[in-house]
Parts: structure tokens; sequence; C-alpha cells
């Protein structure tokens, strides 16, 4: 039994600040008990009362002769950690703190905060809150939300926000149909964390789906690790607000700009197994869908419309949302033409062209031929469906009613999910033709958006392969190396937080990274000669090795394509020259330079991609993969995992950037080696995982070509760097 049950499955429930004031929450929540039906004690709390609605009231905690399992708190914060403590002696389970003014509120308010916490530790009781618009479980009847009109169901609520948990039940009540099994808002975390909310609905038998508000979470790589386990039994459906928040514009390495609050969330969340709705009308139905409906197998669906444009409208939908038209048997195309009109289209998407306008039973005939075809993974049927009876003649709407019992069975049989549109959806539940109102009654989900069924249909999808995904965190163990364990050292030794390039490429190849490039570095114009000549005199780059220049380019200190003794020398002197104006101009001082690396040019061709690592405040390190180059920033064409990262992280990241095309060859270009972008990948991550003084890590660029990969430039910042400090605090505040 999970800890929390006796907060969700209370036998009896304390009102601490019970009131007979009809307009405060201690009045109203017994008053919602009593009308909810709930089946244990309700004893309510106030000295200054001998009874509310009909119940004894009493002075203290202690006084209530029977055993307490929760207690709702409605009184101010400053009373907090005295009542915490006065539950922890009468042997409270769990206490909803309603009362804000705490760590939210200054410091004043966090200090009380952990008062409250520490009497809840010393005896005992686990806190909701504070800071919550409170708990229900429906098959309880444990109501102290105060949220009217709640249908049971299978559907569990995890909210930060009141208001858009009151909007997501208001919709339910609408819908008619969807029924809510818990709901909790979270507040402050003081005690209880998201991820063990998450857990306890894992283990609640009555909830079928988890839907979960997030804005923030105090300790988001734990939600993840939870998550990954939940996701795998449960669908876990979230919507994340702050899509538009800036990034960390602030930092220093390119990772660190484009670590943007919701872009880590979007990726990591998703690695984990998590449903993202992207719109907050589509929640509902995404959670709906996932509590009536198989995990599709695969993304091929089949379509059944009754008129060209909604098949049409539905392919582009399906191809939009990465979904897939399946390809039917010549069998199942050859049954098809057989009852539908010449006119019909039978390859998919099909369009019967008429042939249901007289006898809508033909609707089931074709989901039956289209069912039973093993190339296809879930039916999307699409048009009027439901609304014969209205549109052409109230005689169908018999028939209708037949047929949609027999899509339903359909889907039973097959056990392939199967959803339906129909332009009469918009209707609410109770107006709604029969055939339709019936259908969902069976299981079948309808939807009067299109789009929002594709929807629907991806999150299927996503279910399925989140059930699927290997259950192995990495495949690549953390690598601690003597050579970087040094590099460490003598960061520390010299008060520097920039690790220099040819370190950090100490530290690449110490990871088991091919470089494919030697690197030297010359502290005299005669040293770099000296390379030049070492490298085979072949054309080199030449970069400065400054722990205050972190943007090498910006600086002026980077020169390429030099191909001899002499254009090496100038070069050099160049570079330094560069590099002291700049650092006067921009701290106001001649910079540290520990020398001049030279390089070979890299061969020419290969596409730009950046790997990147930042620690993020809530989900701790993260990688990034994109497009790269100097307009990386203006592209943002990135993804984010957490670490550590899996190879089939890894190539899903490859995957997933808008311009994954480029990556397999465009225009008779050779695809790039995948395999060795991978390798990079892992062992970044692999190094990153093992020494957590990584604040960031940028590669920028990486080219990326048809037979490995050639690092141009590598960046290494330490924690406390100011870079890093700033990277912590734009994310903060995304």
């Amino acid at each position: 039994m999970n800890e929390l049950n006796p907060i969700f499955y209370p036998a009896s429930i304390a009102i601490v600040g019970a009131s007979k004031d009809p307009a405060k929450r201690g009045f109203r929540s017994i008053q919602k008990l009593l009308e909810d039906g709930f089946e244990g004690e309700i004893y309510p709390v106030n000295p200054k009362e001998t009874e509310i609605l009909g119940k004894a009231s009493y002075p203290t905690l202690a006084a209530i002769p029977g055993p307490v399992d929760l207690a709702l708190v409605c009184t101010p914060a400053k009373t907090l950690p005295e009542v915490i403590a006065q539950c922890g002696a009468k042997g409270v389970k769990g206490a909803v703190v309603l009362a804000g003014g705490f760590a939210e509120a200054g410091a004043e308010g966090v200090e009380l905060q952990a008062r409250m916490v520490e009497a809840a530790r010393r005896h005992g009781v686990r806190i909701v809150g504070p800071n919550t618009s409170g708990i229900f479980n429906t098959h309880a009847h444990s109501n102290i939300v105060g949220f009217s009109h709640l249908k049971a169901g299978g559907i569990g609520l995890l909210s930060q926000s009141g208001n858009m948990a009151l909007s997501l039940v208001t919709e339910a009540q609408a819908n008619g149909r969807l029924g809510l099994s818990t709901y909790v808002g979270i507040g402050n975390e003081s005690d209880i964390r998201f991820h063990e909310y998450l857990e306890y609905m894992r283990d609640d038998a009555n909830t079928k789906v988890v839907i979960a508000y997030v804005e923030g979470m105090k300790d988001g790589r734990r939600f993840l690790e939870s998550l990954r386990g939940v996701a795998r039994e449960k669908p876990v459906v979230i919507y994340k607000s702050g899509r538009t928040s800036a990034g960390r514009s602030s930092a220093q390495s390119h990772t660190g700009a484009l670590a943007g609050d919701y872009a880590v969330s979007e990726g990591v969340l998703r690695q984990a197994g998590a449903i993202l709705a992207r719109k907050s009308d589509e929640i509902l139905s995404l959670a709906e869908a996932l509590s009536l409906l198989e995990p599709m197998s695969s993304r091929r669906v089949a379509v059944l419309a009754d008129g060209g444009g909604h098949a049409t409208i539905a392919a582009d939908a399906l191809t939009e949302h990465g979904l897939a038209l399946a390809t039917l048997a010549d069998r199942t195309k050859q049954q098809l033409a057989a009852i539908l009109p010449a006119s019909a289209a039978v390859a998919n998407p099909v369009d019967v062209a008429g042939g249901t306008d007289a006898d809508p039973a033909v609707f089931a005939d074709c989901a039956r031929l289209l069912l039973a075809d093993p190339g296809v993974d879930a039916l999307l049927v699409t048009g009027l469906f439901g609304g014969y009876g209205v549109r052409f003649s109230a005689t169908l709407t018999g028939i209708e009613m037949e047929t949609s019992r027999r899509i339903a069975a359909l889907h039973g049989e097959s056990g392939k999910p199967v959803l339906v549109h129909s332009l009469y959806g918009s209707l609410y539940a109770d107006l709604r033709p029969q055939p339709l109102a019936l259908i969902r009654e069976l299981g079948i989900p309808v939807y009067d958006s299109l789009e929002r069924a594709v929807r629907c249909l991806q999150g299927l999808a996503e279910f399925g392969e989140a059930r699927r995904r290997p259950q192995s965190l990495s495949d690549a163990r953390p690598i601690r190396t003597h050579r970087f364990d040094e590099v460490l050292e003598a960061c520390r030794r010299e008060g520097r937080d920039v690790v220099l390039e040819h370190e950090a490429r100490q530290a690449l190849e110490s990871a088991g990274i091919d470089l494919r490039a030697p690197v030297i570095v010359a502290d005299t114009e005669d040293a770099a000669v000296r390379a030049y000549d070492a490298l085979g005199r072949v054309p080199v780059a030449m970069k400065i090795v400054s722990r205050d220049i972190i943007h090498k380019t910006d600086a002026g200190g980077v020169k390429l394509g030099l191909g001899d003794a002499a254009g090496v020398r100038a070069a050099y002197a160049e570079i330094l020259e560069n590099g002291r104006r700049y650092a006067r101009e921009h701290i106001g001082r001649a910079p540290d330079v520990a020398g001049v690396l030279v390089t070979p040019m890299a061969p020419k061709g290969g596409v730009e991609v950046i790997i990147g690592v930042v620690r993020d405040p809530s989900y701790g390190p993260v990688l990034m993969f994109g497009l790269g180059g100097v307009l990386v920033e203006v592209l943002k064409d990135v993804v984010f995992r957490s670490l550590p990262l899996t190879e089939a992280d890894a190539r899903s990241m490859l995957a997933e950037i808008r311009a994954s095309r480029i990556l397999d060859g465009v225009r008779g270009a050779s695809p790039v080696d995948k395999d060795a972008l991978v390798e990079v990948m892992l062992g970044v991550s692999a190094l990153c995982d093992a020494y957590p003084e990584i604040a960031e890590l940028d590669l920028n660029p990486v080219l990326a070509y048809p037979q490995g990969v050639r690092i141009l430039d590598a960046r290494i910042l330490l924690e406390g760097s100011p870079s890093s400090d700033a990277a912590a605090t734009g994310a903060a505040h995304a």
C-alpha cells in the first residue's frame, strides 16, 4: 500500500479551523463532505463552537475521541507549526495546509515553512501544500476542495494552479462522460513532492491516466526517475506552462543560452515517457483517449471518411503529427471495392464516396475490413458519422445506432484503437445525436475537431512507445580519468573556472572520444612555427587560449587556413593583439593568455552540429543536440535529453531536430556518420555524468562527415564560473 493512501482514502477527517460562516472554507468543506456522502468520521475543530452542521465540534485535536487520518487546516499561516505538532501528537497521518504566506512570500515565510516542516518530520505527519487548493478522491467521497458535481472516473489530476484544475473539472463536466479519480493541488511542495503524488497515482487502482499541470518543481530529477517507471504502466499527460519563456541569455556558452526552461522540459519529460499536451484544450481529450483505448503498437493509421475533404485533411494531420497512413493489403482493397461504389477511394485514406448515404451500416462493414488488416494499428472514422439521421432522414438513426454497436464490438475484438471525428460531435453529450452518445458510452471517444482526434492518436502511439522503451538507464557508464582529474586540480590550484580548450580536448579523449586531429599550444611565435612544422606543414587553424576569452571569434582570436610559416608567425602576433584589445574593452585589464592553439584545418564539407551539456537547476545535467555553427542561437533547432543518455536517446535526438533530413543527405550529398555522432554524445554523457563539477560543456561546431566527425571547438565551464551562475539564474526565472 502506498504511504499516501490514508490521505486519499481517509477513514476520518478533522477540519481544523471549522466555522459556521458559510463563506469560509472551514464551513464549506464540511458541507461538501456531507453532500458527497463521505462515509468516515468528520470532526470539526473550533474551541468556540460545540456543533457545526450537525457534527460535534471539538476545542482541540487532542479532544477528538477517535483516531484521525487526515486534517484539513484552515487556520492562518502563523499557527501552522503548532497545529502540525498537535496533529503529530494525535497521530494524524496527513495534513492539507491551505494557507499561503510561506516560502512563496519571502524570507519570513521561508522560515515559517521550515518550522512547520520540521514539526511534521519530528512527528511523522505528511503535508500537502501549503498554499494548496486542496485535494479530492471521488471514489472515497472525500472532497475537501469544494468542486461540485464531480463524476467518479479514472483520471487523476495533479495541478500547480487551482484555476487550471477548475477549468479541467468544468470541461470534464461539460463532456458528460469523463470522470476524475483524484485531484491534488500541489502547492509549495514543502513536504510531499510532485514525484510522490505521481507514484501514489501509479499505485491507485482507481486511477487509469494521470494529468499533470506543471509550472516548475522542487526536484525535477527525482520526478523524471519516477516518471520513467510510472509512464510504462499508466499514461501520464503533462501540460508544461512557460513555453514562451526566454532562454538563459546571459550564459556564455551556446548550450547555456539555448537551454530555456520549456525547451529542456519538453525534451526530458518526453524522454521519460510523458505525453505532452501542447494546447490546454487538448489535455482532457488526450486523457480520455488514453483512458479508453489501447496504446498503438506502431504509428500506422487507417482513415475511413465519407468525403474527400475530410480524408485529405486527416492525411495531412496524420503526417504533421508524425503518424503514418497504413499501406492496405491488396486483399483489403479488393474487399472494400466489392462493397463500395466504383467512385470510392479504397487506398488509404478510404473515401466511401456516398456509399453510406443510404445505409450507414457500411461504415461497420468497412471498419471490419480495415481493423482486420495486419498493416493497420488504429482506425480513424471521420465525417458525418452519427449525424445521418439529422442530415438525411430520421429513419437512418436506428441503423446508425446498430452501426455504433458493431464498431464498438470490432474495437473490442481487434484490440486496436478506434476514434471517431464527427461534424456533430461538438454538441454537449446530452444533446449529441444518439448514435454518437451510444458509441461514446461503449468506449469509443468522439471528437468535434479532426486535428484533436489525430493528436489523440499521436498520444496513443507515444504511450505505446513509452511502454516498449528499454528499461536500462544508460548504455555508457560514468567515466572518471586521471588526465581530467589533473586538469581539475590545475583549475583549482590556479583559481579558474574555465577549462582551456586543449585541456577540454584531453578530457574528451580520456572519455574515449576520437578527436581525429592533434593540437599543439604555442606560447611564442617561434613555437607556433615549430608547431606548424610538426603538424606536417598542412594548412592550420590558430586560436587564442585564455581563461578570460570565452568567445574567441568575437575577440578576433581565431585565424584559419594558414599555409606557410610567415602567415603562422603573423597570425600569432595578430591573435594576441586582438585578444589584448578585446580584454581591455570587456574586462578592463590584460587577459591571462596561455598561448595559441595550432591544429590542422578540418576537411571541407560536413554538416555543422552542436553537442553540449548544461546543468538545469531542476532536472540536473541535460544534453543538447542540434544544428551548429554561428547561427545556432538564431535557428534554435535543438533538442534536449537528461543524463545519463542511452543510445536510443541519442538516436532519437538525431531524428527529432527539424532539419534531421540534412543528416540523411540532401541534393545528392551522402548521409552523415550517425554512429560516430552517437559515440560522441554517449562519451560526453559519460564524462559529464562522472564529473558534477562540469557546469557547461559546448562542442560547436562539430563537423559530421560521411565517415567520422571532427570537433572544431571544445569548451568546458566549471561550477562557480560567472557563466554557469548566470545560466542557473536564467533558468530559474525562465
